[in-house]
């Protein structure tokens, strides 16, 4: 005798196996975690894009300092002046993550780290990898998520944190 029969059965026990199947898809989701991440090299569309993104960051940093972006060090300080004059405001997530770009380039300068693309759990975005590890620094929304969160943003903390956790990094993989 079958406990679960409605009528002929057949739409409880669609039902049944549906809800069996989808605890079973839980049950097994569950253990394995996040997967790993995915690299791969920037297509020309990606580096595009990153170009256009420096690029409203030169026009902003042209126009209301008169100076000119170099992608190195030497930016710290016009691009933490952005950040301290609220140039960008919390909502403009592009424009903030634009300066996140230009801070990438940054940190591209003074540590080993390149621009790819990674597929991950939450999508596929530009950032930076470390080496061939899976180690990544996703400079893209590193200023953005604090700013939005109404968080002080220094570039020079964000960059000397990066570095020492890229040294320990480092170690581990030896």
């Amino acid at each position: 005798m079958n406990i679960f029969a409605i009528g002929n059965g057949t739409l409880a026990s669609q039902i049944l196996l549906a809800a069996t199947l989808w605890c079973i898809g839980l049950f097994f989701a569950a253990g394995q975690g996040p997967s790993e991440p995915k690299f791969a090299e920037l297509l020309p569309k990606d580096t595009a894009q990153l170009d256009q993104q420096r690029a409203l960051i030169e026009g902003v940093v042209k126009q209301r300092y008169g100076s000119s972006l170099t992608r190195t060090t030497k930016d710290l300080t016009v691009l933490q002046r952005l950040i301290d004059d609220s140039v960008f405001k919390k909502s403009q997530t592009y424009e903030l993550q634009s300066l996140g770009v230009a801070f990438g380039d940054v940190l591209s300068s003074a540590l080993t780290l390149h621009w790819v693309m990674i597929t991950d759990e939450y999508g596929t975005d530009p950032t930076f990898r470390y080496k061939r590890t899976s180690v990544n620094v996703n400079a893209l929304t590193m200023i953005s998520k604090r700013v939005e969160r109404g968080e002080r943003v220094s570039l020079s903390e964000l960059l000397r944190v990066t570095r020492e956790q890229l040294t320990n990094a480092d170690q581990k993989f030896r």
